[in-house]
């Protein structure tokens, strides 16, 4: 117990391989970064500015494209500083702050998603109350909700990271600081952690899945009702869209953060951590507007100016 300290700061080891290899991937994570802001501000402002897209749907849409621009944002400028080798090293509480927001985003994306499957649920199934039911205010309180309850949950976990110490080596190996990372270097015991992680996991996760779940469940059998062809392929089209964004989303995320203990997979678990942080917040806004006329519409009336 003597030897055991509060580490200062930690090392981000990145993707290990030659200079050229850190240069194409510096480059390839800086498009994709620049893609993934342009397209969900590309989103925020055409749904801002339109006054025929000022619902409900693209009211959570605009949050989740915001919310895809800050969950990016906080991993990916200090994962492109390592790949330079300019900026390895994190503080302490540069590290922890940075998986706290991390994890907070991906929870609120979780609640996002499961609160825009429902708005679709009530859309399609019960469209002559949906107006009354979805209304303003409600979809404010609803957005409102998922970020609130986001942050707090990861209040517990994060709590317990500052209780921790640490008596070897302080190198990350990753490209941003994971909850596993501090399960991993710390030499105290990390059961609660693992065990409040766990729990937390369980029950935003497959909380938010199953509703999510549910909620498509019911529209699919309500679409395939629909006695007109034009109408099954309208909504068709919308919900295929989600359910492609939350098929990626809660598959890679399942299987970073709801496993008992920690696995030894870093190499895979940072392939699935760069679907999740890279990959998915750049398509879903070509899922979202090549999948949706009313947005296609909207963005060739923006371009041409008409």
């Amino acid at each position: 117990m003597a030897n055991q300290t509060r580490a200062h700061e930690f090392i981000l080891l990145g993707f290990p391989g030659s200079q050229y290899l850190q240069t194409f991937l510096f480059v390839l994570f800086s498009m994709m970064y620049i893609l993934t802001v342009m397209g969900n501000m590309a989103i925020i402002i055409l749904v801002r500015t339109c006054c025929h897209l000022q619902t409900p749907m693209y009211f959570f849409l605009c949050n989740f494209s915001f919310l895809e621009i800050w969950y990016t944002t906080a991993c990916i400028p200090k994962t492109l500083a390592v790949f330079l080798g300019t900026s390895r090293t994190i503080s302490f509480t540069g590290c922890i702050t940075q998986m706290y927001f991390i994890l907070s985003f991906g929870c609120t994306e979780c609640f996002l998603l499961s609160v825009m499957a429902y708005d679709r649920y009530l859309a399609i199934c019960y469209p002559l109350h949906y107006s009354s039911i979805m209304n303003s205010t409600l979809s404010a309180w609803l957005a409102l909700c998922c970020w609130v309850c986001g942050f707090l949950a990861i209040c517990v976990p994060a709590y317990l990271i500052t209780r921790l110490s640490f008596c070897g080596p302080n190198v990350i190996n990753h490209f941003y600081c994971d909850l596993d990372s501090w399960i991993v270097l710390s030499c105290t015991d990390t059961y609660l952690l693992q065990l409040v992680a766990f729990i937390t996991s369980f029950i935003v996760l497959l909380g938010t899945c199953i509703v999510t779940l549910i909620s498509y469940i019911f529209i699919i059998s309500t679409i395939v009702r629909i006695p007109s062809a034009q109408g099954r392929q309208k909504a068709f089209s919308t919900c295929c869209a989600h359910l492609a964004v939350v098929i990626i989303w809660y598959g890679s995320t399942i299987f970073l953060y709801v496993k008992p203990s920690v696995q030894n997979t870093l190499a895979l678990n940072k392939i699935v951590n760069t679907l999740n942080t890279i990959v998915t917040p750049l398509l879903n806004p070509f899922i979202y507007t090549l999948r949706n006329k009313e947005v296609k519409k909207a963005l060739e009336k923006a371009l041409t100016g008409m």
